[in-house]
């Protein structure tokens, strides 16, 4: 998808937005977001050199010098693979940046790369504009480089940090923070000053969403395993709560509440490799298509994004290995989906009391092997729950699958193929709902 296509329906979103019910609801930001589905982290810095997953900030910028960085290379295959965009580590935990920051004496400009003269930041923009993918940010809040970290004054460093970003790069579909928070130099914890860090956002980056534990945009769903609760709403009470340590629990950020206050769906963010940094060590043990596709099926199958880590090499380009592996992931997933078997049928909608029915029949029976539910999300998320049944011509009914919300896609594989020529799906709703199926 362009960044003008996502910026007409999100556009067209809030348009219609408008008239939704006074219950949670996507704002226009987050209706095009959801769109998106899948786009890949690049995790990348002296941590690829050094062979650390957390960097101490106290190592040489020199360290860091990718030998023939090609940022257009990560770029076409994140298009290849069917990723919309990519989300770079603008700034880890070290506190190095990969833009050359009047702020820092920690960045691109201090390191041997170039001569000083780089900047990956720049890099991948232009690259992600010309593939026409979309480009996204991970700047952390902890810093564990910066002399005034753990001080008032950092905040105000870091705003400018983000300041920078968003008004000298992009456009920025994502800012990816998380509430890390480490010993400062002085033995204090920082206390971030959230409301200042999402004012300077949103002001320079309106159509940008924002992740962190408790959004305000997107969420993180507990875990870095790959899977989002079977039970997942896009709804959550975020009051009493902070990025990080003061966090809900995993579990409740897995599953999201069902009458909660906030609309802030969630995002899964894995990685393709056992670290998030490459190392060398790791070359062997990328993940299997088979591993994959599960990680498809409880991230997007169950109506959250899926941020895959692909952590460019000491080169600065992505590893032979990673590519291979994302472009059969690819054709498997066009294997798997390259027939909607409902174009052959009739579909017949009804409804009886708190439920949404959908008919499909087809003239001569199909096999079925994998069920797509879609809920129209744009005035909030309502279906609590649903079954799949198979009617045979005498009208006995066979349970196909079940299941509890749907929200923006829920995918399920069936055990063995279920032939049938008559499918009905009921959806339990909470308020009057829209649902659409496919079927493969």
């Amino acid at each position: 998808m362009r960044v003008r296509d996502v910026l007409f329906a999100a556009f067209g979103a809030l348009v219609l937005a408008a008239c939704a019910p006074k219950v949670p609801h996507p704002s226009f930001r987050q209706y095009a977001w959801q769109d998106l589905e899948y786009y890949m982290f690049c995790h990348f810095g002296p941590n690829t050199f050094t062979n650390l997953e957390w960097g101490h900030g106290d190592e040489d910028p020199g360290v860091f010098n990718p030998s023939d960085l090609d940022c257009r290379q990560w770029a076409r295959i994140a298009k290849a693979a069917g990723m919309k965009g990519i989300i770079i580590t603008a700034k880890h935990h070290d506190g190095f940046c990969l833009w050359p920051s009047g702020y820092s004496s920690h960045t691109v400009a201090q390191s041997s790369w170039k001569g000083g003269k780089g900047d990956v930041l720049r890099e991948l923009e232009q690259a992600c504009r010309e593939e026409g993918i979309l480009f996204g940010v991970y700047i952390s809040p902890w810093d564990r480089n910066h002399p005034t970290y753990g001080t008032v004054e950092y905040n105000k460093v870091y705003a400018d940090m983000l300041r920078e970003v968003h008004s000298g790069y992009g456009p920025i579909f994502e800012q990816w923070f998380d509430g890390a928070c480490g010993e400062g130099p002085n033995g204090k914890k920082q206390v971030y000053d959230w409301k200042l860090f999402h004012k300077v956002v949103r002001e320079l980056s309106p159509n940008a969403v924002m992740f962190s534990d408790i959004g305000p945009d997107v969420r993180w769903i507990g875990n870095e395993l790959g899977y989002v609760g079977e039970t997942n709403w896009c709804r959550l009470d975020t009051a009493g709560f902070t990025p990080g340590a003061g966090a809900p629990s995993f579990e409740h950020l897995n599953c999201g509440d069902r009458d909660g206050e906030a609309w802030i769906p969630g995002e899964v963010d894995v990685s393709i490799r056992p670290g998030w940094f490459y190392s060398p060590d790791t070359d062997d043990k990328v993940k299997t298509v088979p591993e994959l596709m599960e990680i498809w099926f409880s991230s997007v199958g169950r109506g959250a994004n899926l941020l895959l880590n692909v952590p460019p090499d000491r080169r600065g380009k992505i590893h032979p290995a990673d590519s291979a592996r994302l472009m059969d992931f690819k054709n498997e997933r066009d294997r798997l989906f390259a027939i909607d078997l409902v174009s052959g049928a009739s579909i017949k909608r009804s409804r009886s009391k708190g439920s949404v029915i959908l008919d499909a029949v087809w003239p001569s029976p199909v096999k079925v092997s994998v069920v797509e539910l879609r809920e129209d999300l744009l005035q909030g998320q309502f279906v609590e729950g649903f079954e799949v049944v198979s009617v045979s011509d005498n009208g006995t009914e066979s349970l196909v699958c079940s299941g509890t919300t749907i929200g923006h896609k829920r995918l399920l594989r069936l055990p063995e193929p279920v032939e049938t020529s008559h499918v009905c799906i009921r959806a339990r709703t909470i308020i009057r709902s829209k649902i659409s199926v496919s079927l493969y």
